[in-house]
């Protein structure tokens, strides 16, 4: 059985066509893939484990949970937006919390996962937003404060993100070329999987003479895409090109 790649869900209540979707993908996915593989931003906001009680994560939790009772292994990597995915999520769920970067060997190809974020090194400023997210003590911080508030404090990062993405260099929200190279030379990968940046493609890496390949799995806002491997390798396609109940739902 294949394997498939996704990211850049953002799952909310305000989007209730893509948790459809969701769960449509997964109740197709697990009677046809052995793993699946969610490279960061499944929600568009994660504010602790304690929020697993809000009405809009209900179907996603359930619809992952029920996957894995039946048999699709689901890991989950951090991303941007849901950095304090945490145990409790794991546990409701049956997904396993993946590290960034992520190594294995995908059909006999030297890989790495990521969710992408970390590549962008030219956006100084979001490098040092990204730093301080991810540090222990901000998020224990952070998830001291009550529930409401931390909901608050999540959409007010959202507006402020999307304020500051709209003023800056198409360049600067893309990965830079020498931290990919220099990622996949440390890990002695030649193939890179990530999300991020919603550039959807596969793109050559010059790494040591050595032919590389990065592959950009899209975003779940208009092309939603999927990315499967197999023995015979990669297949990026829209969500809607994968065999199932999927189709059904992107025709409402």
């Amino acid at each position: 059985m294949a394997q498939a790649f996704i990211a850049d869900l953002h799952l909310t209540a305000e989007r209730p066509a893509a948790i459809a979707l969701f769960c449509a993908f997964l109740g197709s996915a697990r009677e046809r893939l052995e793993r699946l593989y969610i490279l960061g931003d499944l929600f568009e906001y994660w504010v602790g484990d304690d929020g697993l009680a809000e009405p809009e994560c209900a179907p996603v939790i359930a619809a992952l949970a029920s996957a894995t009772r039946a048999g699709l292994a689901v890991s989950v990597m951090h991303g941007n937006r849901d950095f304090l995915l945490g145990s409790g999520f794991a546990r409701h769920t049956g997904c396993q919390l993946l590290a960034d970067p992520h190594s294995l060997t995908l059909y006999g190809v030297p890989t790495l996962l990521s969710h992408g974020d970390a590549l962008c090194t030219d956006d100084a400023e979001y490098q040092r937003l990204r730093a301080r997210f991810r540090d222990p003590a901000w998020q224990r911080q952070v998830l001291s404060r009550p529930l409401p508030e931390r909901l608050e404090m999540a959409r007010s990062l959202r507006r402020e993100s999307e304020r500051a993405m709209s003023g800056k260099d198409e360049a600067l929200l893309d990965v830079n070329d020498d931290a990919v190279t220099a990622l996949l030379a440390e890990h002695q990968a030649v193939q890179l999987i990530h999300g991020h940046t919603h550039k959807p493609g596969r793109y050559p890496v010059a790494l040591d003479g050595q032919r590389a390949t990065r592959v950009v799995v899209g975003d779940w806002y208009t092309t939603s895409s999927v990315l499967t491997a197999g023995p015979r390798g990669l297949r990026l396609t829209a969500v809607a090109d994968f065999p199932g109940a999927v189709a059904d739902v992107m025709g409402r």
